[in-house]
């Protein structure tokens, strides 16, 4: 089965991307999954998916992305910006370089994209940009400010990108993960306490990548199945969400820091993380 429509997603090699391109691969659409381990993907390719490298945070490999996309396939109907990483550690122990470099990761690297993309969207009159974004860009927790800036940025980003591609029958969603059940937390965890050895944060930072290992390691979390089919959900809406909110404590989450006082919510936070 073939329905004409090319996806193109990034990250697809484990987790949310790898299953969001499974299900679409089962739906019939033409998928392109980009990834820097290719050979992750490899079960994939039987049942159609068309994998190509990709490093996010270089030019060349993002241009050389599209350019071979749009030479094989001749459009992007539909791009699902997926790749991302979190790296959790206190403002004063955290370099520059690593907080540079979430940003190319989580955004510059995704706005390349879609800007190369665009074009090709805007000619065909028509297409979808789904930005993975989190609840971590609506809601601050303990001991991750430079994660959640590129995601509150990320959030700004598709706001702005929605009003000026919305006359060109370009549509933006933002899909908003609370928290899932995959090696993220345990990664942050571990950047959180190797960044804090020896400083003033040590004591806290451990307590807090202890909780956030407990919590990563529970069956509370929510599956990475259920973003996927959320995704799918946009991907076939005509006229989706501007927003899906979803996922282990995203609701709960996002309502309480609107309602509550900013320092009950801080103390909040701050036991819970």
């Amino acid at each position: 089965m073939d329905n004409g429509k090319v996806v193109l997603i990034t990250g697809a090699s484990s987790g949310i991307g790898y299953q969001t391109a499974e299900m679409l691969l089962q739906q019939g659409y033409r998928v392109y999954g980009a990834a820097r381990r290719v050979e992750k993907m490899e079960p994939l390719k039987g049942k159609g998916l068309q994998s190509l490298k990709l490093d996010i945070t270089e030019e060349a490999s993002i241009v050389n992305l599209v350019d071979t996309i749009i030479h094989d396939a001749g459009k992007i109907d539909i791009l699902i910006n997926n790749a991302g990483y979190g790296s959790y550690g206190v403002i004063e122990n955290v370099s520059l370089q690593e907080a540079r470099n979430q940003f190319e990761v989580n955004l510059f690297g995704l706005a390349r994209l879609v800007q190369l993309v665009l074009p090709y969207m805007r000619k065909q009159k028509n297409g979808k940009i789904i930005n993975i974004s989190s609840m971590a860009g609506r809601v601050t927790t303990y001991m991750g400010a430079w994660y959640h800036a590129t995601k509150y940025a990320l959030e700004a980003f598709s706001d702005a990108l929605r009003m000026e591609t919305k006359p060109f029958g370009i549509d933006v969603v933002i899909i908003e993960p609370g928290g899932i059940k995959t090696n993220w937390g345990i990664i942050a965890a571990e950047h959180l306490k190797e960044s804090s050895q020896k400083t003033a944060y040590e004591i806290r930072a451990n307590e807090a990548a202890k909780k956030m290992k407990k919590s990563y390691t529970s069956n509370r979390l929510s599956d990475p199945k259920l973003i996927a089919e959320t995704i799918v959900k946009a991907v076939h809406s005509k006229r989706p969400k501007t927003r899906y909110l979803v996922g282990y404590g995203a609701k709960a989450s996002v309502f309480f820091h609107t309602i509550l006082p900013t320092h009950w919510f801080d103390s909040l936070i701050q036991k819970v993380v």
